[in-house]
C-alpha cells in the first residue's frame, strides 16, 4: 500500500516522462533532502544521485554558498525583467562572464528559463535571421535521430525520440532528422568508425542536397547525445559533419544543456568533441541545477540583423517574464565563481579515467554490449546476445529493471530508450563515491540478470538498424 504522502502525490501530481498507469500502483520516490552527492528519501533512506537529479546539479545538494547567494539577492531585489530596456546587476555581470568563456565568437547573450526555452529561441531566430537576408525559404532544421532538445513544439520536433512524437501530431513539417552517430549500434558488419563517419556525413549532405540547401537553416546537435541514451559520437565525427555544413550554409548550433559547464572535462562539449558551432544552447549546470535558467550565445552577424529587424518592426518581439531572473543569475554567477576557484572543471579531467574505466569494466558483464563515455557521463547498452547485439524485447522492460534493482542497491541512475542506462553524476564526486557508484550498478546488474534467468526471457528476433 501506498503512504499517505505518496497517495496524495498519485492524486495531485501529473509527473513528467512517467508511464502515468503503472506508477498509480507504484507511487512516488519521495525525495526530502540532499548533500553533497546524496539524497535521501521520505524514510531517511541515502541514494547516491547518479544522475546528478537531470544531469544538472554539478555541484551535489545543499551548497551553501549557492544558498546564501539566492538569499542574498532575494533579500536584495528579488524580482525585475530585461524587457523594454530594463536591467539588474546580476544578468549584466553574467552575460559578461559567459561571453568571455563561450568558446565560439559571442556579442551577446540571450537568457532563457530553460535548455527547452534556448533551443526554441535558437529556432526562432535561425528563422528570423534568414527572412532579414531575404532567405525566406531557408527554414528546415535538421538534427540527429536520439537527439534531445526540449518539449515546446518546435525543440520536440527537433527531438529524434518517438516517444516525444507518437500521438502529439509532431515533428512539425520542416524538422528533419537524420542518422544517429551510434556506431556500436548503427555501424554496419565490419564498418570502422571513420568508414561509419564517412558515411552519416554523406548521408547529411544527401539530405541537405535532396531538400535544396536553400531550403535547409541549421543543424542542430548535443556533444554527447543526452536522453537519446547518453551516446557518444566516434572521434573525428563532427569535423566531417562541419565540412558539410560549411559546403552548404547550413547554421551550426550545439546543444550544450547536458554537456556544458564541465560534464566532458571541458568547459564545453563542443571543445572536446571537436565541434566549431555558430551558436551555443545551454542551461542545467549553470546554476547547478539550483534555480531554472537558460541562454544562447549570440555571435555578431546575428545581432546586427536583430538591431536591424529591431529598427524595421519598431521591437525585438520575443523574450519571456523570466529570462534573465536577477536570482538565478545570481546563483549562476556563484556557481561559475565556484567552477574557476575550486578548479572543477580540471577535476572532471582528473577523475574521467577512474570513472571511465569502471565503466568500460561494465562491458564484461554479461548483459552489456556497450559501455562507454566520455569525462564524467556514461551510457551503458544491454542486450541478450553479445555476438548478435540482440535485445531483449522492449515490453520486457530489462533496463527499467537494472533502474529498480539500482534503486534498492541505493543508487540512482536512469534508463533511456533502446534498453540504454545512463550514468551522469554531480562534478564534485569523490574517487570513492566513483567507486561505490559502481559497485552498486555492477550488483543491480547481477540483480536483474538472476531475474532474467527466473523469467526465463529470450532475445528479440533481429531487427534492421
Amino acid at each position: 500500500m501506498l503512504s499517505n504522502l505518496a497517495t496524495r502525490d498519485v492524486e495531485t501530481l501529473i509527473h513528467p516522462y512517467t508511464n502515468l498507469e503503472t506508477f498509480r500502483e507504484t507511487g512516488p520516490l519521495v525525495i526530502e533532502r540532499g548533500h553533497g552527492v546524496w539524497v535521501y528519501d521520505s524514510d531517511g533512506r541515502p541514494y547516491l544521485e547518479g544522475m546528478a537529479g537531470l544531469w544538472c546539479t554539478a555541484l551535489g545538494y545543499s551548497n551553501e554558498e549557492l544558498v546564501e547567494a539566492a538569499s542574498e539577492q532575494m533579500s536584495r531585489l528579488p524580482f525585475t525583467h530585461l524587457f523594454s530596456g530594463r536591467s539588474h546587476d546580476p544578468a549584466i555581470e553574467l552575460a559578461e562572464t559567459l561571453k568571455e568563456l563561450m568558446p565560439v565568437p559571442t556579442s551577446k547573450i540571450f537568457f532563457t528559463s530553460s535548455g527547452s526555452e534556448a533551443n526554441d529561441t535558437q529556432v526562432k531566430l535561425t528563422w528570423y535571421m534568414n527572412n532579414a537576408l531575404g532567405r525566406p525559404r531557408k527554414k528546415k532544421i535538421l538534427s540527429h535521430i536520439k537527439g534531445y532538445h526540449g518539449v515546446t513544439v518546435a525543440t520536440a520536433s527537433m527531438t529524434g525520440l518517438p516517444a516525444n512524437h507518437a500521438d502529439w501530431d509532431l515533428p512539425l513539417p520542416g524538422f528533419l532528422h537524420v542518422g544517429c552517430p551510434h556506431h556500436y549500434r548503427f555501424g554496419q558488419e565490419g564498418e570502422s568508425e571513420e568508414a561509419f563517419t564517412t558515411r552519416l556525413a554523406a548521408e547529411l549532405e544527401a539530405v541537405i542536397l535532396h531538400e535544396g540547401p536553400e531550403t535547409v537553416a541549421a543543424f542542430v546537435a548535443e556533444p554527447v547525445l543526452g536522453a537519446g541514451g547518453a551516446i557518444l559520437p566516434p572521434a573525428g565525427y563532427y569535423a566531417k559533419i562541419q565540412a558539410v555544413l560549411d559546403r552548404h550554409d547550413v547554421r551550426f548550433i550545439a546543444d550544450e544543456v547536458i554537456c556544458g559547464f564541465g560534464r566532458l572535462g571541458t568547459w564545453f562539449g563542443s571543445e572536446a568533441m571537436g565541434m566549431r558551432p555558430d551558436s551555443l544552447s545551454f542551461a542545467k549546470a549553470l546554476t547547478s541545477g539550483y534555480l531554472p535558467l537558460g541562454g544562447i550565445s549570440v555571435d555578431e552577424p546575428l545581432y546586427r540583423l536583430m538591431v536591424q529587424q529591431s529598427a524595421k518592426l519598431g521591437t525585438f518581439g520575443h523574450g519571456t517574464t523570466y529570462s534573465g531572473h536577477p536570482v538565478a543569475c545570481a546563483v549562476a554567477l556563484k556557481t561559475i565563481a565556484i567552477y574557476k576557484r575550486d578548479r572543477i572543471v580540471e577535476g572532471v579531467a582528473e577523475k574521467a579515467p577512474q570513472f571511465q574505466a569502471r565503466l568500460a569494466a561494465l562491458g564484461d558483464h554479461p548483459l552489456v554490449g556497450e559501455a562507454r563515455g566520455i569525462g564524467l557521463i556514461g551510457g551503458i547498452e544491454l542486450v541478450a546476445d553479445k555476438a548478435s547485439r540482440r535485445q531483449y524485447e522492449p515490453k520486457a522492460g530489462v533496463a527499467a529493471r537494472v533502474v529498480a534493482f539500482a534503486q534498492a542497491e541505493g543508487l540512482i541512475v536512469r534508463f533511456l530508450a533502446g534498453d540504454r542506462v545512463a550514468v551522469c553524476p554531480p562534478l564534485v564526486i569523490a574517487p570513492s563515491e566513483i567507486d561505490t557508484l559502481f559497485d552498486r550498478l555492477t550488483r543491480a546488474l547481477d540483480r536483474t540478470a538472476a531475474w532474467i534467468a527466473e523469467q526465463k526471457l529470450e532475445a528479440a528476433p533481429l531487427r534492421e538498424a
